[in-house]
Parts: C-alpha cells; structure tokens; sequence
C-alpha cells in the first residue's frame, strides 16, 4: 500500500498539500509545514512588486473557520526568489503561486520564480485589475492560461473561484488555454458586523470565507469540474480530517490543498495521512488511485 502520488510528473509522498495564502512567505515556514507531513506546499501568491496588504484587521474567526481580507501581503518576486532558493535545497515539491493586473505581470513573476519552483499555481479567483475575478470570465481565463503556458517550462495550474456561474465551464477553459491541473476552490464572499460599534468588522468589509462550513459546496465543484476535465484537479476548500479528503478523491480530486485547518493544528497533514492510510487498508486498497474518481 502506497499513498504516494504523481501530478504533472511532480512525486508527492502523500496527497495533501498546503494551500496558497498560509504560512507561505518563508523558507522556514515553508520548511515546517513539510516536516509536519505535507505532501508539497504552495506558497503566498506573488506579486511583482512587494505588497503591504490592507490595513487591519484583516482576518476574523467564525464559528467553524474564517473571514479574510488580506489584501495579497507578499514581499513581491525579487525577495521571494531567496526564499525559494532555500526551500528548494529541500525534498518537498513547492508550487509557486503568482498573481498579477495583467498578463505581462504573471509572466514577469513567472519568469523569476520558475527556476525554483515545481509548478506554477495561477492565482486567477483573486480580485484583479482586468475584468475583476478573473475567472469569472471563461474567455480570460483561457486567455491567461494559454499566454502563460507558453512562456514557462514548468506545469501551469490554474486555481478557479466558486463565485462563477458554472465553475466547471470555467475549469474546461483553463484546460483549453493548456492548464495542466485545475485548483479548486478558493473562498466564498462573505462579511461580519460588529453589533455594539454598527461597523464592519474588517477593513475591507468583505472578506473570503474559509473553513470547514464550506467544504461540501468545495465537494460539489470538485465533482463537477472532475466530470468536465481530463486533467488532475486539486481539491480545496475546508478539508479538516482524512474522511473530508478521502471524499475529495472519490469525488475525482487527485490530490488536496489544506489552509485554514492549519489554525487548529498543524499537524492536520500527518494526521489526514495516516487516517486514509488506514482506510485503504481496510478496504484493501493498494494506491490512491483505487478509490479516485469513484462517484464519476
């Protein structure tokens, strides 16, 4: 039995991943996160340019996760480069995910960071500068993709928001314009009030919402993106335990990104590990493979 994977020909030990947006900015974070059983870790999404972010608060806690606004807070791709340098000399793959105004931006980020990256993470469900979300909108999203794919040599993942019409029209694009893996999903809109001074408690007003309450409309997008695609699809969106990624992968996801479980207990990546490890062999199952796609 085996719970090792391949996505794009990057080695996995295990199926679970860090999510893009958690401690991600560091080599050292980085680092612990893979000592604490992390198949691969993705990175804060960069920018071009450094970015302070939004004023605080930035972040409040709901009763089963979080609702953030951070304002993509990164030290741009010039310093993050000597982060990577140093993640590198290490054995956990790292995704690198990039966000950009335009496509000249994501293929300047790309540029210098792919040399020490294993793949390249899209960030295109964050608020942008062309046409907002950018996958919102099908057309842009092949656009990017294909523009993107064509400049770097790693594999391109495009990660896709829930607030869509149809997220799987949208994942279907992202496949057209060369994406070799789709990640889904990144947070839903959401906001908190604080009663006593009638304000919104972030300084944003609205954030993403994140955490376990939104893990089977995350199950649902799963399922209909892995309907529509033929390339591996990368599950998130409140994954807590390894019953929650074990019906990811039933569900069609070839691997899962966790974040916000990670506020809880960092050892969630072990822990999920060693629960689908005994799954498996209780159901006398050999690879992950087995049990993927099952419900399709």
């Amino acid at each position: 039995m085996s719970l090792d994977i391949e996505i794009n020909g990057i080695n996995l030990a295990n199926p679970t991943m860090l999510a893009a947006g958690v401690m991600g900015t560091t080599a050292s974070s980085l680092k612990r996160i893979g000592r604490r059983g992390a198949g691969a870790v993705v990175t804060k999404s960069i920018t071009e340019d450094a970015k302070k972010g939004h004023p605080g608060p930035v972040i409040t806690k709901t009763k089963c996760g979080w609702i953030n606004s951070m304002g993509l807070p990164n030290p741009g791709a010039k310093n993050m480069k000597d982060e990577l340098i140093s993640i590198a000399e290490g054995k956990i793959p790292v995704i690198g995910s990039v966000a950009g105004s335009n496509i000249d931006e994501y293929i300047k980020i790309c540029d210098q960071i792919e040399k020490y990256v294993d793949a390249i993470e899209l960030n295109l469900s964050c608020p942008n500068v062309e046409g907002g979300i950018i996958s919102k909108n099908p057309h842009l999203v092949k656009k990017y993709t294909s523009s993107i794919k064509e400049k770097v040599d790693v594999p391109v993942w495009v990660k896709v928001s829930p607030e869509t019409g149809d997220i799987s029209k949208i994942a279907t694009m992202a496949e057209k314009g060369g994406a070799n893996s789709i990640v889904a999903i990144n947070t839903y809109k959401g906001m908190r009030i604080d009663v006593e001074s009638g304000t919104p408690i972030l300084s944003n007003k609205i954030g993403g919402v994140s955490g376990k309450h939104i893990f089977p409309m995350a199950l649902r997008c799963i399922y209909k993106i892995s309907s529509e695609v033929n390339i591996p699809v990368i599950g998130v969106g409140g994954i807590s335990n390894w019953r929650d990624a074990v019906e990811m992968i039933m569900a069609g996801a070839h691997a899962v990104q966790i974040g916000s479980a990670i506020g809880d207990n960092i050892d969630v990546f072990r822990e999920i590990s060693e629960g689908i490890s005994k799954f498996m062999d209780r159901k006398n199952f050999s690879s992950v493979s087995e049990f993927r796609g099952t419900v399709l």
